[in-house]
């Protein structure tokens, strides 16, 4: 019933000539956060599913790793596990939910093996293959996540592995190939796979993290004097062809594009050129808000303000590098004051919720 609901109040929306005139601020707020949680299984007594149903949260993503506890001990055990955990999430929404998962591939994916799930080989290994392996392993994927009831994968990777040894990408095996145009077709073709069962891929990380010789997970990651702009390639390439529907920006600091902030905060990468030079109208998430790139030198409420009035639709707080239950309660009451304040304008609020929903029109809940 809950699910016919969420339909329904979808498709009224659609037909209305401004979506975000039948919603009310907190939310549209609320539709513009997503958060990591701890718990196999949840139930009405649970943060998550509070925030879900009483603030309209956007989304939620899944993790097998608990960082902030040190052990394997969060959302996913098993396949069946976290079909019905995802069930019980989308049972609470009343605007249909996001539920994302980091499956790439090698070293970074959630849905394990060791839990019963197929995994995947790295992009690294996928990229030296044909495009049948690639679109093969893409729709093995697809598959396992559509069944397990995820609707949004953070992957592929678009960063060119410019610096095969960068801690985050190339020394980790995420890019497809140190040539631009080869992981603009790969990251096509993986789309694309995802796509055809019903699963959203989102490019990351803009404007390119490939040549960065630091992890921003750790701390800043300064890419000035070794990113090029052969790195925006698999995003002009792809923007332009229609395949991309979301894109996470990247934490770096790159004082050729903005002296001042890094990407994730800078409106002079976020909307100069990821929205006006390349023409990018779909969602923007940013990368986890926890991470230290950002955490180290920005408080939470000038990070939050910069981020949206920078261009972000969706603040992506993982809640695990450090956990805190209350996040999105806290996350939510900070845009709150920042519009009731007029340091963020209901208007790029409303600009956000309306993509939002033009992307969530698109999915089988």
């Amino acid at each position: 019933m809950k699910k016919h609901a969420a339909l329904l109040i979808l498709l009224t929306l659609l037909c209305l000539p401004n979506r975000a005139l039948a919603a009310d601020l907190d939310a549209m707020i609320g539709q513009m956060l997503m958060a990591g949680f701890r718990g196999y299984e949840v139930d009405e007594t649970s943060p998550i599913v509070r925030d879900i149903a009483e603030r309209n949260l956007g989304g939620v993503i899944l993790f097998d790793y608990d960082v902030k506890l040190g052990k394997a001990e969060r959302n996913i055990k098993s396949p069946a596990q976290v079909k019905a955990l995802i069930a019980s999430l989308k049972s609470h929404a009343t605007t249909p939910l996001l539920v994302a998962v980091d499956q790439e591939g090698g070293r970074v994916q959630r849905l394990k093996p060791t839990y019963g799930f197929k995994g995947s080989p790295s992009a690294q290994e996928l990229g030296t293959q044909s495009d049948t392996v690639i679109s093969d392993a893409a729709n093995a994927v697809g598959l396992e996540l559509a069944e397990a009831g995820f609707n949004l994968d953070f992957a592929p990777v678009a960063d060119v592995n410019v610096n095969p040894d960068s801690p985050a990408i190339g020394g980790i095996e995420r890019s497809f190939s140190a040539d631009p145009e080869r992981v603009a077709q790969c990251d096509e073709i993986f789309l694309k796979g995802l796509q055809d069962h019903g699963v959203i891929g989102c490019l990351k990380h803009f404007p390119g993290h490939g040549s960065a010789g630091a992890d921003s997970h750790l701390g800043l990651t300064d890419v000035t004097n070794t990113w090029s702009e052969a790195e925006l390639i698999p995003y002009r390439m792809l923007v332009k062809n229609g395949s991309v529907k979301v894109i996470m920006t990247a934490h770096i600091f790159n004082a050729k594009l903005d002296p001042r902030y890094p990407a994730t905060l800078s409106s002079k990468v976020i909307t100069g050129i990821l929205r006006d030079e390349i023409g990018f109208d779909g969602v923007i998430i940013t990368d986890d808000m926890n991470m230290k790139a950002i955490t180290e030198f920005y408080g939470r409420e000038d990070a939050i303000r910069r981020a949206i009035n920078a261009g972000a639709d969706i603040l992506l707080f993982g809640n695990n590098l450090v956990y805190d239950p209350e996040i999105v309660k806290t996350a939510h009451g900070i845009i709150r004051v920042l519009v009731d304040s007029g340091k963020i304008s209901k208007e790029r609020i409303a600009e956000s919720y309306e993509r939002i929903m033009r992307l969530k029109s698109g999915l089988t809940f």
